[in-house]
């Protein structure tokens, strides 16, 4: 398989779908389509091109479209023994790098906006745009990939995607303790690829050699009574995010029930959090950063990264 040129007809396609008039989103899966607020209902819908463009599993690099659903990426993948960052939940590769949000054991696998090497886009012109490069040492306009992860959309309409892979590890196991200091468990070992708590009970997931999570799983066991259980707990429907030393500190009495996860700072609760407010330094460089990408506001109208 080759890469794509500016000349590819499915992105140039997908630009003249998308024009440089009226309000425009892109529909995929639909499994966050809440997220960051409500769709105007003036904006029209169109769908991103599907495909894997390019494979390199001895680079560990895949360039895929964003119409892609994740389920074929990581079929893909997997077929070489590797995986991605991005999120299992039904939807599309586009889909989850422009919301961004991180899998559960991003410890291990490392988050969608580092993973994220290269985009090609449809600005709010029509115009197909690209940022980034192929290859892990390449950074020019290395940090336009970074922008757009977690953008909702709202700063171009992403086409495709050049991902970092890693090697899928040769075993993995999830183990559960109770009335365990969570921060003290995720000390405990080298590199855990995800520790969750939810106020009484710590999960933790190792990942590598068999010999190494022995190693590990005794570690562990000189500090709590850890038992291997089938896979992490059920989260509530909220997400709230909070700095990560804060997150070992939460109480059900002020969120509900939740799942925290160590050491990152991303908290499922059964209580929606409340509307932040954005520090007003913060809030002119967004305005600007619309501003500079979309003057009109006709990109994912409605929607914004910071509701």
């Amino acid at each position: 398989m080759s890469a794509l040129t500016s000349t590819d007809e499915a992105l140039h396609a997908f630009a003249a779908d998308v024009g440089d008039a009226d309000p425009i989103a892109v529909e995929g899966g639909g499994t966050r389509w809440q997220t960051g607020g409500v769709l105007h209902a003036s904006a029209r819908l169109v769908s991103a091109p599907v495909g894997i463009v390019d494979y390199r599993p001895e680079e560990m690099v895949i360039t895929v479209r964003a119409g892609t659903p994740v389920a074929e990426l990581h079929a893909v993948l997997s077929g070489a023994g590797q995986r991605s960052a991005l999120p299992d939940r039904g939807g599309t590769v586009g889909g989850a790098v422009a919301v961004g949000e991180n899998r559960l054991d991003l410890l291990g696998r490392g988050s969608v906006r580092d993973a994220v090497l290269q985009v090609r886009y449809v600005s709010a012109e029509g115009d197909v745009v690209t940022g980034g490069g192929p290859v892990v040492k390449n950074v020019s306009g290395f940090n336009v990939p970074k922008l757009m992860a977690g953008s909702l959309g709202t700063l171009g309409l992403i086409a495709e995607v050049v991902l970092r892979t890693n090697p899928t590890p040769p075993a993995s196991r999830w183990l559960r303790a109770a009335d365990v200091d969570p921060v003290a468990a995720r000390n405990a070992v080298l590199r855990p690829s995800s520790v969750l708590w939810n106020g009484s009970s710590t999960w933790m997931l190792l990942e590598g050699h068999e010999q190494d999570l022995e190693y590990e799983a005794t570690a562990l066991s000189s500090i709590g009574e850890f038992a291997e259980v089938e896979g992490p707990p059920d989260l509530p429907p909220y997400r709230w995010s909070l700095p990560p030393a804060d997150a070992a500190a939460l109480h059900r009495e002020t969120v509900g029930d939740f799942v925290a996860t160590i050491g990152v700072g991303t908290v499922h609760a059964d209580t929606a959090p409340p509307k932040r407010e954005l520090d007003p330094g913060i809030a002119v460089v967004a305005e600007r950063m619309k501003m500079l990408f979309d003057p009109k506001g006709r990109l994912n109208p409605g929607r914004s990264p910071q509701t």
